[in-house]
């Protein structure tokens, strides 16, 4: 869970989930772009890709290759768990 934190601590990384969540599947050419264009976030790809590690590691995106690209996938399982820690479960 602490992984998930410090994830979520950085708020480029938030942007890249906010961009994720808008449009799922990009490419780190395309994950650029859009942080450049509505945020003003004018970073190096290697920089992106850095951040996109650390969602990777924290359960947040998930990446598949289509051919010679990567694209990069939302997961909110991992905020389920925070969730479930601290708001009261509803019983049936």
């Amino acid at each position: 869970m602490g992984d998930v934190f410090h994830a979520l601590a950085d708020s480029t990384r938030r942007l890249i989930l906010d961009e994720l969540a808008q449009r799922d599947g990009q490419s780190l050419f395309e994950i650029c772009g859009r942080l450049a264009v509505h945020h003003g976030v004018g970073m190096t790809r290697q920089a992106i890709s850095q951040h996109l590690a650390v969602l990777e590691e924290a359960g947040l995106v998930r990446s598949e290759r289509a051919g010679r690209t990567k694209l990069h996938y939302l997961d909110t399982a991992p905020l389920s768990g925070l969730t479930d820690r601290w708001l009261p479960q509803t019983k049936e």
